[in-house]
């Protein structure tokens, strides 16, 4: 409701004569609306922004009013002539954004299993653990197939982690409080009302803390994600580095470059086998999250 509110009175500062328009929209309110019915009332390209900004939705043949209140609200309200003062997106208290000591120590132990990728002990360390999970799999598939399969799985757990532990409503309050923030600075400026624009370049100083909140928001997930997949990593990179890998093995045909060794470079210095693996995940990750109708952005 904050929100169409809002949406309103930038319309209304735009456009003066949308506030008659809106007025005579809300006689018909509870009724589906037809653009002949009330094209005598307000013109088509009032009829157009009105539906582009969600204000007028669908119903049946027709539209009505999404949220009436609402257009009531930012019809009274103050500011309906001009430019709002202040933001009225509901933002979460920074309590809720903060990580829990359990998402702190998962992000130490993925920064420290990081050496693994320069110092020998350890890396061989993770590989010989994981070779114990992985090595029936590697016994059964050639190593080009195993790569895959572990993109899959992978692609998997991620997207399940990214749906449970990010919150959208908090990373759509922080995307809808910058978005207002643009919209009434862009206002202001049409308007030349310089008072408003350094209350609002004030606001965007303080929003900046908006963009600490979403980053966490964002890489929670992330760290979970790289405490299961770093160990998954270093055991393939183990195998090709120690010479676990069959000769037969090492070669497959790549899109676009044709036959080439799993340890050969074929973007720049980056090996074959992590472009594969990328690849791999990448793609079967989307068709998971189509498939699952799972969503890892906010709407």
């Amino acid at each position: 409701m904050p929100r169409t509110a809002e949406k309103v009175r930038t319309l209304v500062a735009e456009d003066p004569a949308m506030e008659d328009a809106l007025e005579s929209l809300l006689e018909s309110e509870g009724e589906t609306i037809e653009w002949r019915d009330v094209k005598g009332d307000l013109t088509s390209g009032q009829w157009g922004r009105l539906i582009e900004k969600g204000i007028l939705e669908e119903a049946g043949d027709g539209f009505r009013l999404a949220d009436p209140d609402a257009v009531r609200e930012g019809l009274e309200g103050e500011g309906a002539s001009g430019v709002s003062s202040s933001s009225d997106v509901d933002l979460p208290d920074d309590e809720e954004t903060s990580w829990s000591k359990w998402d702190k120590g998962a992000a130490l132990v993925a920064v420290g299993m990081f050496a693994g990728y320069s110092w020998a002990p350890a890396r061989n360390a993770v590989g010989n653990v994981m070779d114990v999970f992985l090595g029936p799999l590697d016994s059964l598939l050639p190593f080009y197939l195993v790569i895959m399969v572990l993109a899959v799985i992978t692609g998997l757990y991620s997207t399940l982690l990214q749906a449970n532990l990010m919150n959208m409503e908090k990373m759509g309050a922080y995307q809808e409080r910058m978005k207002d923030i643009q919209e009434r600075q862009k206002q202001a400026k049409e308007q030349g009302n310089e008072e408003e624009l350094e209350r609002i370049r004030e606001e965007q100083m303080e929003a900046m803390g908006d963009q600490l909140g979403m980053f966490k928001e964002q890489f929670r997930p992330m760290v979970w994600i790289m405490v299961l997949t770093i160990p998954v990593f270093l055991w393939m990179y183990w195998k090709l580095l120690a010479g676990h890998i069959t000769t037969e093995e090492m070669t497959m045909v790549f899109p676009l470059v044709g036959e080439a060794t799993l340890t050969a470079g074929i973007i720049g210095p980056v090996q074959a086998w992590i472009v594969w693996y990328f690849l791999c995940s990448m793609g079967f990750s989307q068709v998971i999250r189509k498939g699952l109708n799972i969503q890892t952005t906010p709407s």
